[in-house]
């Protein structure tokens, strides 16, 4: 593992070369898979990092996403702009999620979760296409602080307890009452918003809407996933005062998911609209890792890595569309089918992932997940079923307003879509529909 560590420091050191860097992070993509770790516990690596079987494919994920975000922003390489330094935040950001995902430590864990916003924020701010990309990164800005500054406070709290703060090695199951409750709302509150749930998750439409490309496909395809990670991590250590707040974790993820997808509906922004479809899916990946048991846990981590492939995607699909229409607006960017035909399969493709269509990874890990949400209140089905029904029903809209109807631009032809460009949108739809077939090695890693 620090091997990889090594190699995306050599990668920070030569980071002008666009093809070089490319071409590590897939052979990197391609290494690192061919090692696989097949059970819970960590594995002790040193200089307190560490893996396990969720490092292991958040990892993954990571390295892959990344690839393909290079791949994806070449309008960067053609403009010239600024492409070295485009190039030193992207590995950056992927050291920060490297080292966070081999965080032995709570409080490594922190400085290095904390650390992610920073290339985040930097890849808005310089590269985004509006001047309201200002306002997006001081809505990101506060909204992660405002959560985190209650999680450090927190964990110094717990080396004061313990007198550790090694993962795994720290409980406060002796604290209990009111105490104990805010303790528990300071530490979980951090990656609830970084998830987000429903009420914090203002910040990420405008992050997604301002973002180029690379900030909205790393964001929706690993950032979001941090916040799910640090609740695997940290809901071990309040086990039992965790049990009292179920009923508002799973009450807020499926209202919530069925509140945001009524936004959905009457979204124009096409980025906007696949925005808010990740709160919805993350408020039923709350569900289940607020639950903690077996279905819930491995169904969360199954939605996760085929969100993070599906909504990439996606994001890739609308800035590829933008490009040649010079809109996001669906009331303008109307059929699309008519100029671009090839590229209309990519969106039927990416959009039956998206709805958790057979054979996508997304079908799995819903099941699993409604399993769980089920098994524990019969009520919850309600809205379990509208949640779901809903997620169909935006994601219907979502292609037929874009690629059918009356294409209103002064566009007369394009380019129905490049050799590169096809290559980025198959190497997002391929794992997120080949890893089905392996569904029974997943589950047992989980």
């Amino acid at each position: 593992m620090l091997k990889f560590i090594l190699c995306t420091l050599l990668m920070v050191c030569g980071s002008n070369s666009w093809v070089v860097i490319q071409t590590i992070l897939f052979v990197s993509s391609f290494v690192f898979g061919l090692f696989c770790v097949s059970d819970f516990f960590m594995g002790y690596l040193g200089f307190g990092f560490g893996i396990d079987s969720i490092s292991y494919i958040l990892i993954l994920l990571s390295f892959w996403i990344t690839a393909l975000v290079v791949g994806g922003s070449q309008k960067i390489l053609d403009k010239n702009n600024f492409v070295s330094m485009f190039l030193l935040m992207n590995v950056l950001l992927l050291l920060s999620l490297v080292l966070t995902f081999c965080c032995l430590d709570y409080l490594l864990f922190y400085v290095c979760f904390e650390s992610s916003l920073i290339p985040t924020l930097i890849l808005i701010l310089g590269w985004g296409y509006q001047p309201e990309r200002l306002q997006a990164g001081v809505y990101m800005l506060f909204y992660t602080l405002f959560a985190s500054l209650p999680l450090l406070v927190s964990l110094l709290s717990l080396y004061s307890l313990e007198g550790s703060l090694g993962i795994s090695l720290v409980s406060v199951g002796s604290v209990s009452g009111l105490v104990g409750s805010v303790w528990y709302i300071c530490t979980v509150f951090a990656f609830v918003v970084k998830l987000p749930m429903f009420m914090v998750h203002l910040w990420l439409p405008k992050a997604h809407v301002e973002a180029p490309v690379a900030g909205s496909m790393i964001l929706a395809g690993v950032l979001l996933k941090l916040g799910g990670y640090g609740l695997i991590r940290v809901l071990p250590i309040f086990a039992e005062v965790n049990k009292n707040f179920i009923w508002f974790w799973i009450s807020m993820g499926t209202v919530g998911g069925v509140l945001v997808s009524f936004i959905c509906l009457r979204q124009t922004d096409i980025k906007a609209l696949i925005a808010y479809s990740s709160v919805a899916h993350m408020g039923l990946v709350l569900c289940g890792l607020m639950l903690f048991s077996w279905w819930g846990l491995g169904g969360a981590v199954s939605v996760m890595i085929g969100h993070g492939l599906c909504s990439s995607g996606l994001f890739c699909l609308a800035n590829m569309a933008y490009e040649r229409v010079g809109s996001r607006s669906l009331l303008v960017s109307k059929g699309l089918l008519n100029f671009m035909p090839s590229m209309a399969l990519w969106w039927f493709l990416l959009s039956a992932g998206n709805m958790a269509a057979p054979p996508t990874l997304n079908l799995l890990g819903e099941i699993s997940l409604i399993i769980s949400v089920v098994s524990w209140s019969k009520l919850s089905m309600v809205a379990i079923g509208l949640l779901s029904f809903f997620s169909a029903a935006y994601t219907l809209y979502l292609f037929s307003m874009s690629q059918h109807g009356k294409f209103f631009s002064s566009l007369f032809s394009c380019c129905s879509g490049k050799v590169r460009e096809y290559l980025v949108l198959m190497l997002h739809w391929l794992p997120l529909n080949i890893m089905i077939l392996k569904s029974g090695t997943l589950v047992y890693l989980m």
